[in-house]
């Protein structure tokens, strides 16, 4: 049957789905055939020696693990003894660059003890300072031809008396202070007059024990004061 303008709606170059026979193959394909080669992109190969690696490291952070576990509860166990047994656990603080003992008067000492604990203080760093004046003093004795014993026992007195003064005077007077124990305030006068008594020694420095010029107060004194007795 002619269309409305004379064509036949069935005579189009297109293939009439309703028509028998077979379907001519399509000669003008759009659509390229899918390849059959395997798709690299998506095969990642690892290689098993890194995988052997990674377990190793993992082995290696899983012991470190365990052991700091191990030493933390170690530390806490003492830390738990040493509480239970009252003994204090003190960190080094002073001095700043170089903590070598263990010193926080605001925070330990109670507020109406500070200023004596801090005059102490002051006292014992009065003694270091004079200690090593002293070897300065000694060593310019000993370059002016004085000899070299009275440099040695100023190195003695330097390196006995600077620990010594805080064993057995200012570590006692700070215990005292912060726990108000008589007992320890004992042991601090006693020590600190053994203190008092040699300083008034090394004022007067007799030539006995030792000779009167290891001291650099008598050294001092004599050179100034020596017109005066002649």
């Amino acid at each position: 049957m002619a269309g409305k303008h004379g064509r036949n709606g069935y005579d189009d170059d297109d293939v009439n789905p309703f028509a028998g026979g077979s379907v001519p193959p399509a000669t003008n394909s759009r659509l390229s055939p899918l390849s059959h080669e395997p798709a690299d992109f998506y095969n990642v190969d690892i290689p098993l020696d890194s995988t052997k690696d990674l377990k190793k490291k993992e082995k290696e952070l899983q012991a470190m693990e365990a052991e700091l576990n191990k030493r933390e509860r170690e530390l806490k166990r003492k830390e738990e003894a040493a509480s239970r047994a009252g003994i204090v656990i003190e960190e080094k603080n002073w001095p700043p660059f170089f903590p070598l003992i263990h010193h926080n008067i605001s925070n330990e000492i109670p507020i109406h003890l500070q200023r004596m604990q801090y005059l102490a203080f002051s006292s014992f760093l009065g003694l270091i300072a004079c200690l090593f004046f002293n070897i300065i003093a000694t060593t310019t004795a000993w370059i002016k031809g004085e000899g070299v014993i009275i440099w040695l026992l100023a190195i003695i007195y330097f390196i006995s008396g600077a620990p010594g003064a805080y064993v057995l005077w200012y570590r006692p007077l700070y215990n005292a202070m912060r726990t108000e124990s008589a007992l320890k305030f004992g042991w601090f006068f006693l020590f600190y007059m053994i203190h008092i008594i040699f300083c008034v020694w090394a004022a007067v420095a007799p030539p006995f024990p030792f000779k009167g010029k290891s001291l650099a107060m008598f050294y001092l004194f004599t050179v100034h004061m020596r017109p005066l007795w002649y």
